[in-house]
């Protein structure tokens, strides 16, 4: 039987197959660290075994967890090594090795969503798979006029695989916390999970590709195909050749890597302007290079701005930037920014906020793993000044995608450990965050 149309009940077992002894002993020895009795740090054989158990989970799953994994994934660049490569390999694992469906059941998705009449439209069309989606699988084809196509198919049953996975995947949270500390995994498993389940019907992501290969047909070196047809469980689409980006990061050159970065700074801060909207799931299988073009694929998770960036967020950047504390406190409470009740130091906020402002303060910057982990690694540490500092934070639900794909942006750049011009690139398509810093060395006044 299909992978993906395993029942719910067996599904649900597979992850409730997690050691919870093991995530029990990891609870107890943060909360020894929290409460100050002992050192309270994890041991390496804890570590390792709830790094075995969570790589196995994430790559036998599919649905939910492949979404879930491809979402974590941005974030194992904060892991120490011996942790991240094994991540990588699990999650690259869990795309290259899905369980394909035959030709047989192509044909009969095919039938369904594009009519008996579908072959008439293709001059050919390779009914075994070329490579795996989240929820589908994509084939190679020659549409009608010539053009080399992309046909994304969806597999049967994979939207109640999809909610039965994320129903369950939360299981595997726990695990994953202390390689990346100080990140909410399970609030970005939630907001997955909203957004996961609109993915289902495909002729929403082909109305966002269409709107992203518009906003992009005259830029000199970002795109996205075309699309060609669409239903619910099927979009046909321009194929786009390429070398993923996860191979950049594994073996780029320096030059490839800085192309790559150079790419997805100007892809993410340019489409609020451009298109509109913003790609709302940065991970690298999501982007091609190839040459001198940087390629956005699965506009799935899109996040709708009708207006632009939201400029209240530029706003909160700027005064940061600034160091203009007070006006920073003041409008992030506005705006639902601190937890209910806080007491928070507006210079207590301010250095909390330093370390994702410094990308900004210069012209060129580099990114790397290690200066992730460092981040990583001092927020995370429940002794710590900033980790209690952020108890007083809390995130707006209307800004939490955006933050998620800044933030996974973010971590992508770390794994392509390039130096990019950060600020350039932000300066040129969002002006307005650097107005407040503009104003203090011109010695202006509000």
């Amino acid at each position: 039987m299909n992978e993906v149309r395993r029942s719910t009940r067996s599904r649900a077992a597979k992850l409730a197959s997690l050691p919870l002894g093991v995530a029990g002993g990891a609870a107890r020895s943060i909360g020894r660290r929290a409460m100050g009795r002992g050192n309270g740090e994890l041991s390496e054989e804890i570590l390792d075994s709830m790094a075995e158990q969570a790589f196995s989970v994430l790559g036998e799953l599919k649905g939910g967890a492949m979404k879930v994994g491809q979402a974590l994934s941005v974030f194992e660049a904060s892991m120490p090594e011996r942790y991240a490569k094994p991540f990588r390999e699990s999650l690259s694992k869990l795309q290259a090795e899905a369980p394909p469906i035959s030709a047989e059941t192509v044909h009969n998705v095919l039938d369904q969503q594009l009519g008996t009449a579908w072959p008439s439209r293709f001059r050919e069309l390779d009914l075994e798979a070329a490579r795996a989606a989240s929820i589908g699988q994509v084939h190679r084809g020659v549409w009608a006029d010539g053009r080399d196509v992309a046909v994304k198919v969806q597999y049967p049953g994979a939207d109640e695989a999809l909610r039965s996975d994320l129903r369950q995947i939360r299981r595997v949270a726990p695990l994953l916390r202390p390689f990346s500390p100080g990140t909410d995994i399970k609030a970005v498993i939630d907001e997955i999970t909203e957004s996961a389940t609109a993915e289902l019907d495909y002729r929403t992501e082909a109305d966002n590709q269409r709107a992203f290969h518009a906003a992009y047909a005259d830029h000199p070196f970002i795109s996205a195909p075309a699309v060609l047809a669409s239903a619910p469980k099927v979009v046909v689409s321009e194929w786009a050749s390429g070398t993923p980006m996860t191979k950049t990061i594994a073996e780029g050159t320096a030059e490839e890597r800085r192309f790559a970065a150079a790419g997805l700074l100007e892809f993410q801060f340019s489409s609020p302007t451009l298109a509109r909207k913003l790609h709302g799931d940065p991970h690298p299988g999501n982007f091609l290079i190839d040459g001198d073009r940087f390629i956005a694929l699965d506009f799935g998770a899109v996040v709708d701005l009708p207006t632009g960036f939201p400029p209240v967020l530029e706003q909160m950047m700027g005064l940061a930037l600034a160091e203009r504390s007070d006006e920073l406190l003041e409008l992030m409470d506005a705006e639902g920014y601190l937890a209910k009740g806080a007491d928070l130091h507006p210079e207590t906020a301010m250095a909390f906020l330093q370390p994702f402002i410094e990308p900004l303060r210069s012209e060129h910057f580099t990114f790397s793993r290690e200066w992730m982990q460092n981040i990583a690694s001092t927020y995370g540490d429940v002794t710590g000044e900033h980790f209690r500092t952020e108890r007083a934070f809390s995130l707006p639900r209307r800004y939490a995608m955006i933050h998620r794909v800044l933030g996974g942006s973010v971590g992508i750049l770390c794994q392509l450990e390039t130096t990019v011009d950060y600020r350039t690139t932000v300066e040129e398509w969002m002006p307005r965050i650097f107005d407040a810093e503009k104003e203090g060395r011109t010695g202006g006044s509000e």
